[in-house]
């Protein structure tokens, strides 16, 4: 005989699975219209991602104009921006400073919180979520409450259109506890368990097989705002010395282009990034990375041009490469003439054929468009965030599931992508109110 399971906490009107911002919006949204909100964790403690993507400054959103903001969801602008004209830039900072927090805007237009870091925010939020303002309802947590399947309701079969019933039921969720089994039933559900990036904080995309199982479409989860290995010389990686000396140096005040088999121009930026010991990551490689993952897939190679000196005219970097150098070695040349030296001068001995870096006539271009093959992306338990999940087809406006009426997903979950500078937070925290919206629709709320 098997012990019984134990008993499940006080039924939820929602339940919210995953606290991630997305999630986390989702339920203060549904709180402050008087729904009972139950958020279901697999990890110990809330935000976890969130608070380490702070942990050097928490990028909250951008204050460039909206028009060329909601550019930067690419193929999903389309979906993404009727979220982001509800809860955009200005909605973002206005719901901070709402927790006390006040933004200021960087030099690079990224907004930032004044402490810089995520930790205050989230405990504010934290504060209002469990003690809401008059007529909220508390939100409860539930950490080490691992979310492993569904079942839908009797009176609420897969193919039945999304009601106005306020009976309704989302169905029966079952969650993996310490104390063992926890099954509960709400009114509806939002799904909010991220990408597959970083799954040691919870991100582990495990979810896919579970909507998956139940006929929901789903784009494979990819790494997106990543690194990626770098072919070398030889074709086989950087040498044991660049790797050795040189991973986790930056390459400051460069710009990259990328351009297609036709040369079209696809991609170009002036910026930092850093060689790793297999290649390339940072700011600059994450902005191009969609366009890199997609010249890989479809072609099995991907090259990004370097220009190390964006700053001279390539007929000021010929000339002072020609100036007599007497016996200087050519490291000390560069040094001298061009402030080249260390990771960059490294750069090109490791990439070019001693005859032309003896060559000013070849090494000039060289300098100005350094060719950086790419062999493929790392792996997407390394990126800063995913691409794919759930695709469009499957949602409704709301983002309710068609196929399985009540549930509603948001954040990382769904098909888009986007790059650092605060467009994925923004859009996350958007979703979250968005598939707000769907539940009371579905629940007959005004």
């Amino acid at each position: 005989m098997t012990d019984p399971a134990p008993a499940a906490p006080k039924e939820p009107e929602v339940a919210i699975v995953g606290a991630g911002p997305a999630g986390l919006m989702a339920a203060e949204m549904l709180s402050r219209a008087g729904l009972a909100v139950h958020v279901f964790d697999a990890m110990p403690s809330v935000g976890r991602k969130f608070l380490l993507a702070g942990k050097g400054g928490l990028n909250l959103t951008h204050a460039e104009p909206f028009e060329r903001f909601v550019t930067r969801y690419g193929a999903a602008q389309a979906r993404v921006e009727p979220w982001l004209r509800d809860f955009g830039p200005q909605q973002v900072r206005d719901w901070a400073a709402g927790l006390s927090i006040d933004t200021f805007v960087g030099t690079s237009q990224r907004v930032f919180p004044a402490e810089m870091k995520a930790a205050p925010l989230l405990r504010a939020w934290l504060q209002r979520l469990r003690h809401p303002p008059a007529g909220g309802v508390p939100v409860r947590f539930h950490m080490r409450h691992r979310w492993v399947g569904w079942e839908a309701a009797p009176d609420a079969p897969e193919n039945r259109a999304a009601s106005a019933d306020s009976t309704a039921t989302g169905g029966t969720f079952s969650f993996d506890s310490p104390a063992g089994a926890v099954r509960v039933q709400p009114r509806a559900a939002v799904l909010a368990l991220g990408g597959a990036s970083w799954p040691r904080l919870g991100s582990d995309g495990a979810w896919a097989a579970l909507l998956g199982a139940r006929g929901v479409e789903l784009a494979p989860l990819r790494p997106a705002n990543c690194g990626f290995d770098a072919a070398g010389r030889a074709g086989n990686g950087w040498s044991a010395f660049f790797s050795e000396r040189f991973a986790g140096q930056p390459f400051k005040s460069v710009a990259i282009t990328l351009r297609d088999d036709a040369g079209k121009l696809l991609f170009q930026r002036p910026g930092e990034f850093v060689a790793t010991a297999t290649g390339v990551e940072g700011s600059l490689v994450y902005a191009a990375s969609a366009l890199l993952r997609e010249q890989l897939a479809a072609q099995g190679r991907a090259t990004l041009w370097l220009d190390l000196l964006p700053a001279r005219s390539p007929e000021q970097v010929l000339a002072a490469l020609k100036a007599p150098r007497g016996t200087q070695s050519l490291s000390n040349h560069l040094r001298r003439r061009l402030g080249l030296d260390g990771i960059k001068t490294a750069l090109l001995n490791e990439l070019l054929p001693r005859e032309t870096l003896q060559n000013p006539e070849l090494l000039a271009p060289a300098m100005k468009a350094l060719p950086i093959d790419l062999t493929q992306a790392r792996p997407v338990a390394e990126a800063i965030s995913s691409a794919g999940g759930v695709r469009w087809g499957e949602l409704d406006d709301g983002l309710q599931l068609r196929r399985l009426p009540g549930l509603f997903c948001a954040g990382e979950m769904l098909d888009w992508e986007a790059p650092t500078g605060g467009y994925l937070l923004t859009a996350c925290l958007a979703s979250g109110v968005r598939a707000a919206q769907g539940v009371r629709r579905w629940l007959a709320m005004p």
